[in-house]
């Protein structure tokens, strides 16, 4: 199956899935983060969108922690940065449909919650083509380390993504299982 074959049948799939435990782990995450030795605490997330596994709570928990929270904005010529969020603040609807900070503080989170479409077992991540993730995971990690923690449902798990140059890994992927 191609990449946009893949895409279509799982995004099928979990626009139809009913679970009751839909929940990441925020233990499993701060046990990724404590063996990383993460000291600064910016955490950039994205708001659940097109039946997404729900990252709110997450950052939730985060933001009870202490930690400064981002969501990613798309910008002309189809680049992402992430701008400084609150569960307090307002969002706005971008073009995609997806809600975005109205914040104009740029800010480069070091932990980087990324959303996905599928993942294979040596962590190659399917989104939805646009290469917004992989071109923002490129140009932060040259100004800084940055820890990627991709979310899914168990069942978006596929034997093997075929990969290209521009594909990024990510260094976790946490599912509602594990």
């Amino acid at each position: 199956m191609n990449k946009s074959e893949i895409r279509k049948k799982i995004l099928r799939i979990r626009k139809n899935y009913q679970v009751k435990n839909q929940k990441i782990s925020f233990k499993e995450i701060l046990n990724i983060l404590k063996k990383r030795k993460i000291k600064k605490k910016i955490v950039g997330g994205y708001y659940p969108y097109n039946y997404e596994i729900n990252s709110i709570h997450i950052l939730e928990k985060f933001e009870k922690k202490k930690y400064k929270i981002s969501l990613p904005k798309i910008r002309k010529n189809s680049k992402m940065d992430f701008f400084q969020w609150s569960l307090k603040d307002p969002l706005t609807i971008n073009k995609y449909g997806i809600p975005e900070p109205i914040s104009t503080k740029i800010q480069y989170p070091n932990i980087l919650l990324v959303p996905l479409v599928a993942y294979d077992k040596n962590l190659n991540r399917l989104g939805y083509g646009g290469g917004f993730y992989d071109r923002y995971i490129k140009k932060i990690r040259k100004k800084k380390d940055v820890i990627t923690i991709g979310f899914s449902y168990s069942f978006q798990k596929i034997k093997q993504i075929k990969i290209n140059k521009h594909d990024i890994k990510l260094d976790f992927v946490l599912t509602n299982k594990k």
